[in-house]
């Protein structure tokens, strides 16, 4: 811990507080009767207090992040390019529209932070017409950023109020320019921070700017190995109690999105164990496989009704087996990961307080054989200490 040893490092996540300093992590279950900064401070005041608030850095994943709306003219290029960068910005995204289906695409019901529009390399022209104007009438949302062929800005720029323009995020080598588009995520993940009361206290104590804590743990990725014994070509499984995040290395996609990243990161919004509970139950059940794995497990689908310490393992074991299900080709999601060339499986969140690493082994064993018909075995690695996200923080 010696190269922290001027920095005070706080992560506010769902369920925990976790603070680092050069005295090791402290952990605290939240008060959700209380503001967050109230709380914070009175369990950790007398930490917080031995630091400068420029040398406090806070990065938070308790205001539940920002969501989005994707409209884009391809699957295979705009709306992969946009939902990479989204990813990887620590950003939610509600649905992708296909641009071609926009007229019998679902209307969003809840508020979209932020709607992303995006198509075509700049030599290419008239790609949107009245159809895009009359979608965006229908739906409520609070930003709009557009980063398609510059070709188009100006008609789109006269036709959406407040519409934010930004550098085409596809290159005329269709590779992805990723910067401004992510740079403009975050700031506006800052200024939904500003606006939520218990959080923007948190300014009280730090000078630092918050970041979002998937889009730290992102840039944690490239340094894992200098904490923990993984093999490349690996994955990190953060199960919390809101959402489940897959980071994993791009040696296991087969794609075709050329970017600096070395890491991807995916979001499952509703695999959480806690927030999100009746929604990975109605997954679970859903899934063809899980009635034989409670059975592999020893116990009925009456665990769904319980709610004690042991429905708790059993819910944060079917989260990894269900979130393994989803990056497998036995379902056709957004990415397919290669799991047999997969080495290392990394875990972090919540999940590392509950489970014992036998049972996660357990679950990958049963994944591999049932789904994949394979003996392969990756290690997996616990995050015993919740800290892994501090690499991030000091980069």
């Amino acid at each position: 811990m010696s190269e922290i040893n001027e920095k005070l490092l706080i992560d506010v996540g769902s369920t925990y507080f976790k603070v680092c300093s050069a005295h090791g992590v402290e952990q605290h279950f939240r008060d959700f009767n209380k503001d967050i900064f109230d709380d914070l401070t009175y369990k950790c005041g007398d930490t917080i207090h031995n630091y400068k608030k420029e040398d406090i850095f806070i990065c938070s994943s308790a205001n539940g992040g920002l969501s989005t709306l994707i409209i884009g003219l391809t699957n295979s290029f705009s709306i992969k390019y946009a939902t990479n960068i989204a990813f990887n910005s620590g950003i939610n995204i509600i649905d992708t529209v296909l641009y071609k289906d926009i007229q019998n695409s679902s209307i969003p019901s809840d508020l979209i932070d932020v709607i992303i529009v995006v198509g075509g390399i700049n030599s290419v022209e008239n790609i949107f017409d009245e159809k895009l104007f009359e979608y965006l009438k229908k739906i409520k949302y609070s930003n709009i950023v557009y980063v398609g062929s510059q070709n188009s800005s100006d008609y789109l720029k006269k036709n959406i109020e407040n519409l934010v323009v930004l550098p085409n995020i596809i290159d005329d080598r269709l590779h992805v320019n990723e910067e401004d588009l992510k740079e403009y995520l975050t700031n506006l993940y800052q200024a939904d921070i500003m606006g939520k009361e218990d959080i923007k206290h948190l300014y009280e104590i730090t000078d630092n700017q918050i970041y979002s804590t998937p889009y730290i743990v992102n840039k944690t990725l490239p340094m894992v190995g200098t904490r923990f014994a993984v093999a490349n070509p690996y994955i990190l499984i953060d199960i919390g109690g809101a959402t489940t995040d897959i980071h994993y290395s791009k040696d296991l996609v087969d794609e075709n999105i050329v970017t600096e990243n070395e890491y991807d990161r995916l979001v499952f919004k509703k695999l959480g164990v806690f927030k999100s509970r009746e929604s990975l139950i109605f997954t679970a059940k859903n899934n063809e496989f899980v009635y034989e794995l409670l059975a592999y497990l020893k116990v009925t689908e009456h665990i769904f009704e319980e709610k004690n310490e042991k429905a708790t393992r059993i819910l944060m074991q079917l989260a990894i087996f269900l979130v393994l299900c989803k990056v497998s080709h036995f379902r056709k999601a957004y990415i397919n990961l290669k799991l047999l060339a997969l080495n290392s499986i990394v875990l972090t969140g919540g999940i590392t307080k509950v489970l014992k690493k036998e049972e996660i082994e357990a679950i990958v064993s049963f994944f591999y054989k049932k789904i994949l018909n394979s003996k392969h075995n990756p290690s997996v690695v616990m995050d015993l200490n919740y800290d892994i996200w501090t690499l991030g923080m000091n980069k």
